[in-house]
């Protein structure tokens, strides 16, 4: 069974930048889209970012130009970093990987998440 661990999250003043990591259990990243979704209390789940497994990236338009998603296949990893954070993106961030080429995108295997708070 594929397991997601993400790490990098924390407290951070607004303008700051944090770095999210995601690690799977397997090799799923050769072939599998890889999505940061975040959700804030009392707030619907949000996909932040993707990355298909040719590198195309997709970004909300709530953090297009401030959040960058990398990917490493050899080391089963997908990054996230997050610059000039705003406290509007505290929430808990989730990594996951996508069903196929689902549409609209489906996932099915999910991190625990981890906590970032935009406080001054």
């Amino acid at each position: 069974q594929v397991q997601l661990a993400e790490s990098g999250g924390g407290l951070v003043q607004p303008g700051g930048s944090l770095r999210l990591s995601c690690a799977a259990s397997e090799d799923i990243f050769s072939s599998a889209t890889m999505g940061w979704y975040r959700q804030a209390p009392g707030k619907q789940r949000e996909l932040v970012s993707s990355v298909s497994r040719w590198g195309l990236t997709r970004y909300s338009d709530s953090v297009k130009g401030r959040f960058s998603i990398s990917r490493d296949n050899t080391k089963n990893t997908v990054s996230l970093q997050m610059n000039s954070l705003k406290p509007e993106d505290t929430a808990v961030y989730y990594c996951a990987k996508k069903i196929g080429n689902t549409k609209p995108p489906m996932y099915d295997y999910w991190g625990q998440g981890t906590q970032v708070t935009v406080s001054s």
